[in-house]
């Protein structure tokens, strides 16, 4: 499994992903499901991928080879954030349709995608895209989106998150949020790759990866678990009706 996290927010986007395949509990892998794509000065994609590992690939290679054979319609050529959300929604649905055309045995080649990007002066966007090819957008009242495991980490987001919050503050977030899924489930797992990306920008960034001995993840682990036992001793005691 996996655990994939994407805000758009006023002032940027945020993408974080882990890396961590498993078939089994003697077959764990590393894969990257953080793809970036873009021309410095004119567009910047990130799509972060969860699910069947080899229809993710397939789509990632897909759209890699449109660009390298140049063709039409491509990442590249498309003139809006909603066009790239239906190449990429139709490459999906393509690539599963092209291993079975049976319903039932389809959904074991299931995955989701997370898109997000700018192209020149048009609007942030950051969508979630299905199986089925179709997606939704994030909003400002809905400004981020969660794919695979994200039952642990989505309090977090839930409680903190907001559209206005700067990305130094939404990236900790998302770290914590992490934390707490790295905690609950071993089928998430380091390193894991993050994006940060300024709006307006037109900056493709390369991003960072984040392994175990990262002295940042650490120390806001560590500071998160006692803040935690902190707050718990220091909410009001029960009364006594709930022991009667």
């Amino acid at each position: 499994m996996t655990y994939c996290c994407a805000l758009r927010l006023k002032e940027g986007l945020v993408f974080v992903s882990d890396t961590r395949t498993n078939a089994g509990v003697d077959h764990i892998s590393v894969f990257r499901k953080l793809y970036i794509f873009g021309q410095p000065g004119k567009r910047f994609f990130t799509i972060q991928t969860s699910g069947n590992l080899a229809t993710t690939q397939a789509v990632i290679g897909f759209l890699k080879n449109q660009l390298t054979i140049k063709q039409e319609p491509n990442l590249y050529s498309v003139n809006t954030m909603f066009e790239v959300a239906e190449l990429v929604g139709q490459t999906l649905k393509k690539v599963i349709n092209d291993v079975t055309t049976d319903t039932l045995e389809q959904s074991n080649y299931y995955c989701s995608l997370l898109l997000g990007g700018q192209i020149g002066h048009e609007p942030m966007q950051l969508y979630n895209i299905y199986p089925q090819g179709n997606f939704i957008c994030a909003t400002k009242d809905t400004p981020f989106f969660q794919i695979g495991e994200s039952k642990y980490g989505k309090p977090i987001l839930d409680r903190a998150l907001a559209y206005d919050m700067p990305l130094d503050e939404a990236l900790r977030c998302s770290l914590i949020s992490f934390d707490s899924t790295l905690r609950s489930n071993v089928s998430v797992g380091m390193p894991l790759d993050v994006v940060v990306y300024q709006k307006d920008s037109l900056i493709v960034p390369n991003g960072k990866r984040i392994f175990e001995s990262d002295k940042y993840f650490q120390r806001i682990s560590h500071e998160w678990s006692d803040l935690l036992k902190k707050g718990l001793l220091d909410l009001p005691k029960p009364t006594c009706d709930y022991f009667e």
